[in-house]
């Protein structure tokens, strides 16, 4: 985590404060005073502010179904932000770990846990991302195959990981990627000649959607450690 988000963390101090403190050189890190805001935090790191250790609060974790026509942002830009469904207080700590675009729905993870997140959206780790897909085209026979030897996207070098295609019908899939591209769904299937026209996460790794859209709620120490990558 870094320095200035981690005094937020462990205060009440807003991230301007943070920012104010570091420079005045107030905070240390294991005994040496430090002065950039983007120091990375460690666990087992000792960071003192006027010679007082910092305790962080307890991280939070949070699952939310997305509606249509809402970002994954910290702030509103031409959509409003998901943060904005939320009922909790220091919004402002939050990330979204694995992003959707506005047009797609479903399942998103927030959290201030920024390690957590990291290794959850790492693509090293591999974690299973499940996407209900409904297309404007038939289906093709051998898609299954395709995706399954990986696409070769435009504008890319090397194609993607394996992906695992359930066809329901002639127009709608489930796809299980492993990996999250910019824009991986609609340009896997814009490859091979299809569009998407609605796009839905359903499930992370063995987290599926169980809440109504617009809602939210708390995840379990079980749920947060089956989505830990241990290091």
């Amino acid at each position: 985590m870094r320095l200035d988000k981690f005094i937020c963390k462990s205060t009440e101090h807003t991230l301007i404060d943070a920012l104010a403190l570091i420079e005045n050189k107030s905070v240390a890190v294991n005994g040496v005073i430090t002065i950039e805001a983007s120091h990375q935090v460690h666990k087992n790191n000792v960071v003192t502010l006027d010679g007082k250790i910092l305790t962080p609060r307890p991280s939070r974790y949070f699952l939310l179904h997305k509606p249509m026509d809402m970002i994954c942002s910290n702030v509103d830009e031409k959509y409003p932000s998901v943060l904005n469904l939320l009922d909790v207080d220091r919004k402002t700590e939050l990330h979204i770990a694995g992003r959707l675009d506005a047009d797609t729905t479903g399942l998103v993870l927030i959290t201030d846990d920024g390690h957590w997140s990291f290794n959850l959206t790492s693509p090293k780790n591999k974690c299973q991302k499940v996407y209900k897909v409904l297309l404007s085209r038939p289906i093709l026979a051998d898609a299954t195959q395709r995706f399954q030897d990986g696409i070769l996207l435009q504008g890319e070098s090397t194609p993607t990981l394996p992906a695992k295609l359930d066809i329901i019908d002639s127009h709608n899939v489930f796809l299980t990627l492993t990996e999250g591209r910019f824009h991986q769904v609609k340009r896997m299937f814009a490859a091979i000649g299809n569009r998407v026209k609605s796009l839905h996460r359903q499930q992370i790794g063995n987290l599926e959607l169980d809440v109504d859209e617009g809602d939210w709620r708390n995840l379990s120490t079980a749920e947060v450690q089956a989505l830990s990558i241990n290091d």
